[in-house]
């Protein structure tokens, strides 16, 4: 279950500064170092990233250092989008070798 969107954990680690909003990473890209599994890598990193400014936004909110709320707002739905799509790709990756597993030889 994914935590509502204005919800702030307490135990944040408190950074004093600015941080822009990231852009997301391309669904379609190829990372340089080798198909698929640098693709899952690099948009494994992306998430991350995601994460990471959500919740420094979300402290820089709560204690009034920042400036325009939305900021926030923008990057929290970013990060919860990319989570639930992560979570669905690794469903149906579980999904497809459960079902090769099933196969008989």
């Amino acid at each position: 279950m994914l935590p509502a969107v204005g919800a702030v954990s307490p135990a944040l680690p408190v950074q004093t500064a600015a941080v822009a909003p990231v852009a997301a990473p391309a669904v379609g890209s190829v990372a340089d170092d080798g198909g698929f599994a640098g693709a899952l890598g690099s948009a494994i990193d992306g998430l991350q990233q995601l994460q990471s400014t959500s919740q420094t936004l979300a402290v820089q909110a709560v204690t009034g250092d920042l400036d325009d709320v939305h900021d926030y707002t923008i990057a929290s739905a970013q990060a919860a989008t990319a989570l639930e799509l992560t979570a669905a790709v690794r469903n149906k990756a579980v999904e497809a070798f459960t079902e090769i597993m099933r196969m008989q030889a």
